[in-house]
């Protein structure tokens, strides 16, 4: 069933991770201010919008939760749509303010994931982006998705996709996430030069695969932290307990019957 509510706010959360995120990249900020621009970014909306849809903003995210059970399958393709126009929108809003004070038009082409496996060594560029994705969705099973760490889940999953960027992004990108870096490769042609990424088979092969790979991962290494085990040991314990507990029957003791007095005859003496 469409939820406007649900798909207003992971439009909007998908827009901000995006149009942020890329900016600080166009700007220079180092790769420390680029995964802190990210993360900054996820945790905030995390706690704007997470009552709202949970706040995903992220295809890898919503299929995870999908194979765990949290959504349904239709529900998931209101996510999807809201994930990949938000980041499209995104991109192409941050293409038209740059081109207009950039002299040169090509620079807006950084706003695009991409890192040094990429161009050529794609597989190793996807089963990184399975890595770092498996980190995160695993941070959001164990903090948002369990509620055990209350107030605490959105900085932790924020700070989760910041030391991804810091460790993939110089080799994958460290996308995590299909709709961060569709939205770029619309305008931008860094994985072939001369066609367009979101043109390209590998951009999903890298993207979309490899981040729908960890996330999956994610939640089969939930469900097995979540399995409760019965060891041997324990059944044997169980049923020594329920042997104890079986009522005890005390038999009392039948009397025995008296034997019967003989008459007692008097003697008698005669005169």
């Amino acid at each position: 069933m469409f939820n406007p509510k649900v798909f207003v706010a992971e439009f909007i959360g998908t827009f901000a991770l995006v149009f942020v995120g890329a900016a600080a990249g166009l700007y220079q900020v180092g790769l420390l201010g680029i995964a802190f621009a990210y993360g900054l970014t996820l945790a905030v909306f995390v706690y704007a919008f997470g009552y709202i849809s949970g706040t995903h903003i992220n295809p890898a995210v919503t299929l995870g939760l999908v194979v765990n059970g949290n959504v349904k399958l239709s529900e998931a393709v209101v996510y999807w749509v809201a994930q990949l126009s938000g980041a499209s929108l995104a991109a192409f809003l941050l293409k038209t303010f740059i081109t207009l004070v950039v002299s040169d038009p090509s620079a807006v082409t950084a706003i695009a994931t991409t890192g040094a496996l990429v161009a050529g060594h794609p597989y190793s560029a996807m089963w990184l982006e399975a890595l770092l994705t498996f980190f995160l969705v695993n941070t959001i099973l164990h903090t948002s998705v369990d509620g055990k760490v209350g107030q605490s889940s959105g900085l932790a999953i924020g700070l989760t996709f910041a030391i991804g960027i810091l460790a993939g992004g110089p080799l994958s990108g460290a996308s995590m996430n299909p709709a961060r870096s569709f939205g770029p490769a619309i305008f931008a042609s860094t994985v072939t030069p001369g066609t367009l990424d979101f043109q390209n088979p590998m951009f999903y092969l890298i993207y979309f695969v490899g981040p729908f790979v960890g996330a999956v991962l994610a939640v089969l290494l939930y469900q097995f932290f979540k399995y409760e085990f019965v060891s041997s040991e324990m059944e044997v314990e169980d049923d020594e307990d329920e042997d104890e507990m079986e009522p005890v029957v005390v038999e009392e003791p039948v009397a025995k019957p008296k034997p019967a007095r003989k008459p007692v005859t008097r003697k008698t003496t005669k005169k």
